[in-house]
């Protein structure tokens, strides 16, 4: 069984990956949200071309292949785009064996449970405080995640005094029992983040993420040492040996690799067994409501070391229109947890009529 084609079917927003061997089986996977388009257009010159006529159950030996074959061009797009093979080449797998992703591994899924990740800087504190505690209402959720800063802020503030009003008021809205965590987007230098940090504690945050510019491993690893809270990172790291640098540093408590980010999930798994004999759990990146989130649950199922929460994004379409019937059955929330979908493979059936509207490209031997 080799690897005969394969198929994109994307928008500017998000693209699906269809891998065929030529004995008919397939998988489904999906590349990196944003700037989808061009990932696609990597994905056909610089990944698919290497993967044709390999061994579709070595996913690994994929990777290696693309990688050193892509030497010249390392980073970002090339993983987003070898993530959509690499994903779907685990739901091929799965397939072929009746199995969930999870449970190839020994570990078959189970319900987790998720934090409401909140995306937004533009919303007042007042606002954000009430939606949070009115989801903790609804769904059940015991954990939230709000923004602080400014994303690559140069130590400035969404507005001044936004971060200083945001988080006692949200804590009050969801309670003082309530675990309550901020992603900072890379807004600090070390010395401002060490005093935001010393303000987050006193209002009882327990995650503290990205304080500094991602690129900056020894500045966060400053920040880490200085803080009782956990700091957390890793979203935007493709590199396996940044992520070695990073656990040798301990420049975080918590690791966060995103699976369409990293290179797939074969790749996530590589970083989590890294921070699993560093002794360090991993909590995967997963802000949004495409395939990232169902990857999210399988790989938090298959590793040792799993953090304790699912990152869940709480915007709707509203806020990200192009999450709109990608796939079924969609996700939800259960008294604060989340289920991976029943079935094989990543367990779901992408759209039809969404890949009828999406442009369709083909690599094939």
């Amino acid at each position: 069984m080799r690897i005969a084609r394969v198929d994109t079917y994307g928008t500017e927003w998000v693209a699906f990956v269809r891998v065929l061997t030529d004995d008919g089986a397939e998988g489904w996977g999906q590349v990196a949200p944003y700037n989808a388009d061009i990932t696609a257009e990597v994905l056909h010159r610089q990944v698919a071309p290497h993967a044709l006529g390999m061994d579709p159950l070595d996913p690994a030996a994929i990777a290696t292949r693309v990688l050193d074959a892509e030497h010249k061009f390392p980073g970002s797009y090339v993983c987003r785009a070898l993530g959509g093979v690499d994903t779907a080449l685990w739901d091929l797998q799965g397939k072929l064996e009746g199995k969930g992703v999870s449970e190839l591994l020994g570990r078959p899924a189970r319900p987790i449970d998720a934090y409401a990740s909140s995306m937004r800087r533009d919303i007042a504190p007042e606002d954000e405080a009430r939606r949070l505690a009115d989801l903790r209402e609804r769904d059940g959720f015991t954990a939230f995640k709000i923004r602080v800063g400014k994303e690559c802020g140069h130590d400035e503030d969404e507005w001044p005094g936004r971060t200083e009003a945001v988080v006692p008021a949200v804590r009050a809205a969801v309670g003082a029992d309530a675990r309550l965590m901020v992603d900072a987007n890379s807004c600090y230098t070390p010395g401002q983040a060490i005093e935001v940090g010393r303000f987050l504690e006193q209002h009882g945050v327990v995650h503290f993420e990205e304080p500094c510019p991602y690129w900056e491993p020894e500045w966060t690893a400053e920040v880490t040492r200085a803080l009782d809270l956990d700091v957390a990172g890793g979203e935007q790291d493709c590199m396996l040996p940044t992520w070695r640098r990073m656990i040798e540093l301990r420049a975080v408590d918590i690791v966060q690799p995103d699976v369409c980010y990293v290179g797939g999930f074969t790749r996530a798994l590589a970083v989590a067994a890294m921070a699993a004999e560093a002794g360090l759990p991993c909590v995967p990146h997963s802000a949004n409501l495409s395939l990232v989130t169902v990857f999210a649950l399988h790989l938090l199922a298959a590793v040792p070391n799993a953090g304790p929460y699912l990152e869940y994004s709480i915007e709707g379409l509203d806020y990200y229109p192009w999450q709109d019937g990608l796939f079924t059955p969609a996700l939800e929330v259960v008294d604060g947890r989340v289920a991976a979908p029943a079935g094989p493979g990543w367990g779901v059936e992408v759209s039809p009529e969404w890949l009828a509207r999406a442009a369709h490209r083909v690599t094939a031997a």
